[in-house]
């Protein structure tokens, strides 16, 4: 099994730190031909506008689409890859790129601009214990379709879900020594 990082923009040496220590094959991915090599994509936090038409650019997004769609890809989005691949964005710019993969609504940055950031401890659904969570310019799932689990949330709304081979979280688990949110995702894989 190997996992990608999309690596057009973003957090992406972080994500591949955390699948090396979690002893996980991973390549960055820049290309359809590295894409096709995955089981799992990690779409980073950075800014959603930008990294969505980066991959529309290089004719990583139908390809993501369609194979996330025919089992063949898990997806992790985290922070502005939540944007990505929501259903819908409630506060996105005209035109806003997504993929379309996921049943949430969400709402860009909802937790303020960059000053805002914080951490705080979080109780996540499959977890004994809580983790730490870093929050940076962050969205929230505003509403989830029937077919979505809530993972974690906070009294502002909805920051983890998982939808089929589909997961996702607001805050950066990458930013912390906390390997749980990873292992998760690669017994999606």
């Amino acid at each position: 099994m190997k996992i990608g990082v999309l690596s057009v923009q973003g957090a992406v040496s972080e994500h591949i730190r955390h699948l090396k220590h979690c002893n996980v094959d991973t390549v960055a991915v820049k290309s359809c031909d590295t894409l096709n090599e995955v089981s799992g994509l990690i779409i980073p936090g950075g800014e959603s506008t930008t990294i969505g038409k980066l991959i529309e650019t290089f004719g990583l997004a139908d390809l993501i689409r369609d194979r996330n769609r025919q089992g063949s890809l898990a997806v992790f989005g985290t922070c502005a890859g939540m944007v990505l691949i929501a259903r819908e964005i409630l506060d996105g710019i005209p035109g806003q790129p997504k993929l379309d993969l996921m049943d949430i609504t969400v709402q860009r940055n909802a937790f303020g601009r960059q000053r805002e950031s914080f951490e705080t401890e979080l109780d996540f659904n499959s977890f004994e214990t809580p983790l730490t969570a870093v929050f940076i310019r962050a969205p929230i799932i505003e509403k989830t379709g029937p077919g979505v689990k809530v993972l974690a949330r906070m009294p502002e709304g909805i920051v983890a879900a998982r939808q089929g081979n589909i997961l996702t979280t607001s805050f950066h688990p990458e930013l912390t020594d906390d390997l749980r949110v990873h292992q998760y995702f690669i017994e999606m894989c």
